[in-house]
């Protein structure tokens, strides 16, 4: 990825909750030769819809910013066609870094040196799904999104955690039942029971439903269970081998 004498400079966006780290980056990044700041902006919501616009060739982003950590934002970032190298900038210690290692991913300490981001902006790649999902940060082990992302031609649309009341696999595709309707996106329902496991139940093997939304668990005539749900007008089947866990999750809550 360096750059070739008169050649297009490499776009970085800049993503950092702190105005003097972001100016920071921002000068250095501009005294690189080969090397031009697309955007800067000071959290992982802002990010997004500049990444599909802009399409910067890598995006620093840092780990710890309110709302949505940088991981998270990497983790988005990554479903996009052309995504961008991610390089994460941190102000952790070498031991809370060795996940970052392990994983071959692109780091810098702060405060950022000059050098040191040359190189890592040189050697950036882009991130493959299990790199990031084995990535955990002292603070959240198993980083586990706030929001999931759902692809609307070249953009992406959030759709916080919170406001989602289930998720039912169909195929290929799981469907997501929030506040304001429902989307499809290309996610395994195994890996979004591990994922969010801490608020999420499994009620049957198509369901996986938000703990905090539940209403009543109901007994029906013919013997079975259906789950009411806050806001759903139409039960949910409940599977007689889920009945017994789902009892006790509702019953710890």
């Amino acid at each position: 990825m360096s750059a070739q004498p008169h050649s297009v400079p490499h776009s970085v966006l800049i993503v950092d909750d702190e105005q003097p780290a972001r100016d920071r980056l921002q000068r250095l990044v501009e005294e690189l030769p080969g090397w031009a700041v697309a955007a800067t902006c000071a959290n992982g919501t802002d990010a997004l819809p500049l990444v599909g616009k802009l399409r910067p060739a890598v995006a620093l982003l840092d780990i710890r910013m309110p709302g949505m950590t940088g991981i998270e934002l990497a983790r988005h970032l990554g479903t996009f066609e052309q995504p961008p190298a991610i390089v994460f900038t941190t102000a952790y210690d070498e031991y809370a870094l060795q996940a970052f290692e392990s994983q071959a991913v692109g780091y810098l300490l702060k405060p950022v040196r000059r050098e040191r981001l040359e190189e890592a902006l040189k050697h950036a790649s882009r991130l493959s799904s299990p790199q990031l999902q084995k990535l955990g940060t002292p603070d959240q082990p198993l980083a586990a999104r706030q929001h999931v992302a759902v692809r609307v031609r070249d953009e992406l649309k959030l759709i916080p955690v919170k406001d989602i009341r289930f998720f039912r696999a169909d195929q290929k595709y799981v469907t997501v039942r929030h506040g304001r309707g429902e989307e499809l996106i290309e996610e395994s329902l195994r890996q979004l029971e591990d994922e969010f496991a801490r608020d999420f139940v499994r009620i049957h093997r198509s369901l996986l439903v938000a703990i905090a939304h539940i209403e009543a668990l109901e007994r029906m005539a013919d013997g079975g269970y259906e789950l009411r749900l806050r806001g759903e007008e139409q039960g949910l089947p409940v599977s007689r081998r889920q009945v017994a866990d789902l009892r006790k999750r509702l019953a710890g809550r």
